[in-house]
């Protein structure tokens, strides 16, 4: 059975795998790397990468599905919490800003590169996606029944207008610019609640 971590017992191997592969999909692009490069980066062999995953496809999944699995949980934490539900939506707005800053050559590689997904991964990732879009929506729609949020626009333009907000962010975020990941979280945060407000 292969081993989960190096010889001396530092970082996993799988975790060492999706390392490499985020840092050669950013810089190279997914369809521009191989997997001799990947494993020679990760410092394995091309069993240990099958091992883990069955294919370069696979990582290229995982990339995109770690984030959005963090996300979800985070999302779920949010969503349940015991405090007034504006708290919890922009709570739950600025944290899946600052996560994808966080994860940002896992967003920019999985928006360059999910059309290499095959048809059935590529149904996975959507139907992730559109659970946590579900979720997140689910607070708009309670505060706009309980008369907390203007129910004027439909709730799904109002996730679908936040979340192209993520989405472009790996467009033009820059580490070294004017605001952190919490300046900008808290911006966009206030603009959907003022896009909601009565």
């Amino acid at each position: 059975m292969a081993r989960t971590t190096d010889g001396n017992g530092a970082t996993p191997v799988p975790r060492r795998l999706l390392a490499a592969a985020t840092r050669l999909f950013a810089e190279r692009g997914y369809d521009r790397t191989s997997v001799q490069e990947i494993v020679e980066a990760a410092g394995v062999t091309k069993g240990a990468l099958y091992h883990y995953f069955g294919s370069k496809e696979d990582l290229l999944h995982e990339v995109y599905a770690r984030v959005l699995r963090l996300q979800q949980e985070r999302l779920d934490a949010f969503a349940g919490a015991d405090a007034p539900v504006e708290r919890r939506l922009r709570d739950a707005a600025a944290d899946v800003v600052v996560t994808t800053i966080e994860n940002l050559d896992d967003a920019s590689i999985f928006f360059r590169s999910m059309h290499h997904l095959s048809p059935e991964k590529n149904k996975q990732v959507r139907a992730e996606r559109r659970r946590y879009h579900e979720r997140f929506r689910a607070l708009v729609e309670e505060g706009q029944r309980s008369g907390v949020f203007s129910s004027a626009t439909p709730a799904d333009l109002v996730v679908d207008y936040h979340f192209g907000s993520v989405h472009h962010l790996s467009t033009w975020y820059r580490p070294d610019g004017p605001l952190s990941p919490r300046e900008v979280a808290d911006h966009l945060a206030d603009l959907l609640l003022r896009a909601l407000r009565p």
